[in-house]
This record gives structure tokens, sequence and C-alpha cells, in this order.
């Protein structure tokens, strides 16, 4: 059992929460990850980034958007609560090292698990621009703590133009690309997003990582449920990864099969919803 310490709700369906976990934090580094059940009678298990961690209180931090019928479970819970299950640190960590000029392009709640990379990489010695995309100012989350990271180097992307620049996070991409200036991107967000970051910075062969958000069961390799298809070869995320070549991903296999579930998770969580109860 995982007692919650802290609750913050980020905007109208992201929330922050502290939890206390004190093996995972002291364990943990950037790019890792941990899956959950908030009921454990009947609930599923869910991967979900660990956002930061602090050693010395025994704490990670949790970044999530209400989008299924766990994740609307969790929102619900309250400081002092419990978490039933908590399991991690899982996945492999980013590689972290100085290579120059490190691009960190983030969307929406993708900024989350971003952060303890910038961080990482900042902290390496690399100049790290980071780039944030949403659909409107309100939706941005964790912009602070990104701008101690990359100061001046951050850009601002939104849809409507609420904030920052209007237009897609791969145009200040290219601009970089088409500059000369990039030595490695970082790609998290909607797969979608990741997708055309990976289309984006191929002909300029720069080297580009993202993190996969696939199904995911038992975090352990054995269901199968998270494979991926990456340079003609089967991967699963939740020990190969979650993150690869960006260029190598087959990213039209991997939306098809995270659409399979599709009708009994909106299924799930429109009864979480109506109910308004746990069961």
């Amino acid at each position: 059992m995982n007692r919650i310490v802290s609750k913050r709700q980020l905007s109208d369906n992201v929330f922050r929460m502290e939890v206390e976990a004190p093996l995972i934090a002291r364990e943990r580094k950037a790019g890792q990850f941990i899956i959950l059940m908030v009921d454990e009678a009947m609930g599923e298990r869910i991967p979900l980034t660990i956002g930061d961690a602090d050693a010395e209180k025994g704490t990670i931090t949790l970044i999530f958007q209400t989008v299924g019928a766990t994740t609307t479970k969790l929102s619900r819970l309250e400081p002092g609560d419990f978490i039933p299950a908590v399991l991690g640190p899982l996945g492999c960590p980013t590689e972290i090292h100085k290579v120059g000029h490190v691009v960190c392009v983030g969307g929406g709640i993708g900024v989350a698990p971003m952060h303890p990379i910038a961080q990482a990489m900042k902290a390496a010695g690399n100049r790290v621009t980071v780039i944030m995309g949403a659909r409107n100012k309100s939706l941005f989350v964790m912009e602070d703590e990104m701008r101690k990271i990359a100061g001046d180097d951050l850009i601002l992307m939104t849809d409507d133009g609420s904030s920052g620049r209007k237009g897609l996070v791969t145009e200040p991409l290219k601009e970089l690309c088409e500059r000369g200036e990039v030595d490695e991107v970082i790609a998290i967000g909607p797969p979608v997003m990741m997708k055309f970051c990976a289309l984006a910075t191929k002909p300029y062969n720069v080297k580009t990582i993202v993190s996969l958000n696939t199904v995911m069961i038992d975090g352990t390799g054995m269901c199968g449920g998270c494979r991926v298809t990456v340079g003609g070869e089967t991967k699963f995320v939740c020990v190969d990864g979650p993150e690869f070549d960006g260029h190598q991903v087959d990213w039209d296999q991997m939306l098809s099969r995270m659409k399979a579930f599709k009708a009994e998770e909106d299924k799930a969580r429109d009864h979480v919803c109506r109910s308004g109860v746990f069961k």
C-alpha cells in the first residue's frame, strides 16, 4: 500500500500526485516508469512515468491525465488515501550522455516524463532546448520547471496561439535542424506527435529518441500486449523500452494496435464517470 502525500490539479483533467514509495524513489532513473493498480479486486494495471522523485522523503511524483477508468478512479483519491499496488521502477533508463545540443520535445502531458530527462541531460553538460506543445495555454504543465532547465531556450507552441507561437512543435524542430544546431532529439507525447517529430528529423539524420506509451499489463514482457516493431524486429516496450529510435518504429502498426481495446476502454470509463464509484 502506498500513501498519497499530496495532490494538485494542474488543469481540467491533469493531476499531480506525490506518493510514498521509498524504494522506487531511491532506485529510479530518468525515463523509467511504474505500474499501479487503484482497485485490488477488479482494477486494471496501468503504466505511469515517474515525473520526479525525492529519495530523502521517499516519494515519487506522478502526473497523469484522466483518459480512462483507472486514471479517473486515481484522480478521485485524496492525500492520506492509499494506492493498493505500485510496482517499479520499470523499463530501461534514458541514456544520459554529453552530446552537445539536445532538443526535448514534449506534447501535452508528455512534458511530465520529459522533465527528469531534460534535467539529467542538462546536468551532463548539454545545451538543452525544450519545445512544449499544447492545444491552448491552459493545458501546459510544468512550464516553470522546464524554464529553469532551458531558460531562454524554451519554446512554447499552441494550436490556437494563446501562448508562445501558433503552430505545431515540428515547426521549430525543423528550423533548428535546418540550422544544423541539433545533436539529438528526445520526443515524448501523443504517438502521432512523436511520429511526425521523427519524420521531421529524419532528412537531417538527427538521432531521435521517442518514449512509447503502448497498452501494457504486467510490465515484465510476459503478456505481449506492449509489443511493437522497431527496425523490423519485435520489441516489448516494458522491458526493451520505453525509449526507441523514432526512425525505426513501425508507427502505423503501433497506432493500429493501440486502438484494439478502445471500445472496452470507453465503456469502462463511461461506467466510472456515470456511477461515481470504484466498482
